[in-house]
């Protein structure tokens, strides 16, 4: 992730934690029935949902560029006793430590460069345990919101992009909800995909 990027989400974590706007958003809301046992929340924020993985039984580690981010939810997470890893890192080099039942990437691959971007997708799909689920989301083109990027520092999925390099590891697609369009400033659209899949049973 760009300097720029990252300086552009500190700002808006700030802001976030200032006013206590700390809801989930629509797609953490629909990853919510997903998790179990041990989650990856990548690119996880303020840590919302980590936090209420956490409440719910599950194991987490969760992982963002953000020290503003981090520090909120390592804080967080020690007030509530939850069993929450916080791990800043810088995300453009960090590479996936272990497997997990549950990976969540929500709104992070789209803010690498291309390579990185599919390179990272396809660790993230190595490293869901055999059975297990992952919830991905991210921008596609027809994105016409750019104040977040670095120009020429980002990569915009094709349409079911997402979905074809999961089957192409293996992965049983549970639901694909593609080009979803919402308002952004300035006139501007941000769409999205999101995926949800099922990894290969152990052989």
């Amino acid at each position: 992730m760009s300097q720029h990027s990252l300086e552009f989400f500190e700002a808006q974590f700030r802001r976030q934690v200032a006013e206590h706007e700390l809801a989930l958003n629509l797609f953490e809301e629909r990853s919510l029935p997903h998790l179990r046992g041990r989650v990856l929340d990548l690119g996880c924020g303020l840590g919302n949902l980590s936090l209420v993985a956490a409440r719910r039984g599950c194991q987490v580690h969760a992982v963002d560029g953000s020290s503003i981010a981090i520090a909120h939810l390592g804080a967080e997470a020690a007030r509530g006793g939850l069993a929450v890893r916080a791990e800043q890192a810088d995300l453009a080099r960090w590479q996936v430590p272990a497997c997990y039942d549950t990976i969540v990437s929500i709104g992070l691959l789209m803010f690498f460069p291309r390579e990185r971007a599919l390179a990272l997708l396809d660790e993230v799909l190595a490293h869901v345990e055999p059975g297990g689920t992952l919830f991905l989301n991210a921008l596609v083109e027809g994105t016409s919101f750019y104040g977040m990027f670095e120009p020429g520092d980002f990569y915009l999925f094709a349409p079911g992009e997402l979905a074809e390099r999961s089957r192409a590891a293996g992965f049983l697609v549970l639901h694909s909800m593609r080009d979803e369009v919402f308002a952004a400033p300035g006139g501007a659209e941000k769409r999205f995909d999101t995926l949800i899949a099922s990894a290969p049973p152990a052989r």
